[in-house]
């Protein structure tokens, strides 16, 4: 019988395995700029302060095993931007190209829209794996610009691709 995938909201107590699961983007690849994984303390008070913000953050489960988590942030702190956010989506290596982050993708953006955003943008590293920008172009996405060395991780320069989605007239999800 095939596992049961289940979007539901993070809480407190998925910090570990949030942080576990981000902590191999960060020591192993350029896809995160961060260079200190965050520890679980930081993780419960990120999930804390999204919430209190009013905006969704989802994780993705198998048999009750984490394999992916997604959410949206304010994208700039201006009071003009409040109605613009960021998306952050990362899946399990093991679990990627198995429709889990289409899943979880359209659920957090069916979750933005219902909170009030109108435009959600994805800063996506370019790392040589298209993977992520796939994902965005099929929930609607386009591509709207490029940074051009804008990080610096790992000894090399890295671009940022920049992609949006206006919820007011794509099909979330």
């Amino acid at each position: 019988m095939a596992a049961k995938l289940v979007v539901r909201d993070a809480e407190a107590g998925d910090a570990e395995a949030i942080g576990e699961l981000f902590r191999r983007y960060v020591e192993t690849t350029v896809t995160t700029f961060e260079e200190v994984p965050p520890t679980a303390q930081d993780w419960r008070g990120k999930i804390g302060a999204i919430a209190r913000d009013g905006w969704p953050f989802l994780v993705a489960t198998l048999e009750d095993d984490l394999v992916g988590y997604a959410y949206v942030s304010p994208w700039r702190p201006k009071p003009a931007y409040r109605h613009t956010v960021e998306n952050t989506i990362y899946l399990h290596p093991g679990h990627v190209g198995r429709g889990i982050g289409r899943h979880l993708l359209g659920e957090l953006l069916r979750r933005a829209a219902a909170a009030g955003a109108h435009q959600v943008i994805a800063v996506i590293a370019d790392t040589g794996n298209p993977a992520s920008e796939a994902l965005h172009r099929k929930a609607g996405f386009e591509v709207v610009g490029k940074l051009n060395e804008v990080g610096r991780k790992k000894g090399k320069w890295i671009d940022t691709t920049l992609m949006q989605l206006d919820l007011t007239t794509q099909n979330a999800g």
